[in-house]
C-alpha cells in the first residue's frame, strides 16, 4: 500500500529508469500502485529490471539525445498505456574532467542526453498531456546547476539549463501542468560509485551538513510527493534534495 492513493492507476514514464535515481523512482511509483515503463539505454542494464519488480509495466530501449528513438519510445509507451500522467525525466550522464580537457565531442554529449533530452522528452510527454489538460513533468536537474564547481563544467551547464527549462514550462503550461526541477546533490548511485573512490567520498561527506550521501530511494520519495495531490501547489520550483550542502559555507563546529 502506498502513500499517496492518487498516484494508484496513474501512468508513470520514467527516463535512466534501469539503474540509480531512476530505478529506485520506478520502484517507488510501483509500490504506489501506479503503472511504470521505464526508458533506458543500457539494454543490458534493461532486460534485468522486469526480474527486480515484476508490477513494471516495461522498459523500452533509447537514446534520450536521439529524437527519433524518443518519438518511437513513446508510441511504445501509448501502446503499453495508452497515455501518460507523470513523466520522470532523468536520463543524465557525467564526466569528471578539468575545463580545458573537456573536448567539445564530450562538451556536446553531456549537453545532448542531459539538456537535449529533456526537450525531447518533456515535448513528447506534454504533446500527450495537453489533450487530457493534466499531468506532472519532474526534470532531474542538480545542485550543480545551481552553484559552480570545479570539474564539471559541461554537466553543471546543462544542469542549469534543465533548471531553467522547467520554470519556463510550468510558466507556459499553468494551470493545468504542473512542472518542476529535483535537485539532488550527492547521491550513492552507481554513477556515483565509479567516479569517486572511498576516500573521495570520505572527503565530500565531511563537507555536507547532514555528514553522508543521499540514498536514490530518498530522492524517489520526493520525485512521489511532488507528482502527488499533496504538492498541488508546488510548480516552476527547483527543489534541492542535499542534505544541507547548498546552504551556506559548512563548517563542523565544537560543542
Amino acid at each position: 500500500m502506498g502513500m499517496y492513493k492518487d498516484l494508484e492507476g496513474k501512468r508513470v514514464v520514467v527516463t535512466g529508469g534501469a539503474s540509480g535515481i531512476g530505478l529506485a523512482t520506478a520502484q517507488r511509483f510501483v509500490n504506489e500502485g501506479s503503472k511504470v515503463v521505464i526508458i533506458d539505454w543500457n539494454k543490458e542494464e534493461l532486460t534485468k529490471v522486469p526480474s527486480l519488480f515484476p508490477e513494471l509495466k516495461g522498459g523500452v530501449y533509447a537514446d534520450v539525445s536521439n529524437p527519433e528513438d524518443v518519438k518511437l519510445a513513446f508510441e511504445k509507451i501509448d501502446e503499453i498505456l495508452g497515455g501518460i500522467d507523470i513523466l520522470i525525466s532523468n536520463a543524465g550522464i557525467s564526466y569528471r574532467n578539468s575545463f580545458l580537457k573537456i573536448d567539445y565531442e564530450q562538451w556536446s554529449k553531456v549537453l545532448r542526453v542531459n539538456l537535449d533530452g529533456m526537450f525531447l522528452c518533456s515535448k513528447e510527454a506534454i504533446t500527450r498531456m495537453k489533450k487530457q489538460q493534466s499531468g506532472v513533468v519532474l526534470l532531474t536537474a542538480s545542485t550543480n546547476g545551481i552553484e559552480g564547481h570545479p570539474l564539471y563544467a559541461d554537466y553543471n551547464s546543462s544542469k542549469a539549463g534543465v533548471i531553467l527549462l522547467a520554470k519556463s514550462l510550468a510558466l507556459e503550461f499553468a494551470p493545468w501542468l504542473r512542472v518542476n526541477a529535483i535537485c539532488p546533490g550527492y547521491v550513492l548511485t552507481p554513477m556515483q560509485k565509479a567516479e569517486y573512490t572511498p576516500k573521495m567520498l570520505e572527503v565530500v561527506n565531511s563537507k555536507i551538513p547532514l555528514n553522508r550521501h543521499a540514498a536514490p530511494e530518498e530522492v524517489a520519495s520526493l520525485f512521489a510527493f511532488l507528482s502527488s495531490s499533496e504538492a498541488a501547489y508546488i510548480t516552476g520550483q527547483a527543489i534541492a534534495i542535499d542534505g544541507g550542502e547548498t546552504a551556506g559555507p559548512y563548517t563542523p563546529l565544537d560543542e
